[in-house]
């Protein structure tokens, strides 16, 4: 099973998704699209370029004028939350020393 533990590639960020496979394809710019939705071009520009989160709420608006569901982005958002989530534990957890793994190898042996 592929876990956000065992994926090498980050997974695509909702902003990108939505710039690439919803946007530019139906020629919509982002200020459009912020109008559709009702709210502030920055909201729309800080998902795009990865400053902002997709919020639950934000999520039921994309859909609304996208024709999608809310589970769509708030499913890529909570990918990329995870992900980065792992990555930075992994390097924030200290790598046991060379007698600590000696030590637990003999353990398991007997």
């Amino acid at each position: 099973m592929l876990t956000t533990a065992t994926m090498k590639r980050r997974p695509t960020p909702p902003g990108e998704m939505l710039l690439e496979e919803f946007l530019r394809p139906a020629g919509v710019t982002q200020v459009e699209l912020a109008a559709r939705m009702a709210v502030p071009i920055q909201r729309v520009n800080g998902i795009i370029a990865g400053r902002r989160a997709v919020t639950a709420e934000t999520a039921i608006l994309l859909s609304r004028a996208l024709g999608t569901t809310p589970a769509l982005w708030l499913n890529l958002q909570v990918a990329v939350d995870l992900w980065d989530a792992e990555h930075r534990l992994a390097r924030s957890r200290p790598r046991p020393t060379r007698r600590a793994r000696a030590t637990k190898a003999r353990a398991a042996h007997g």
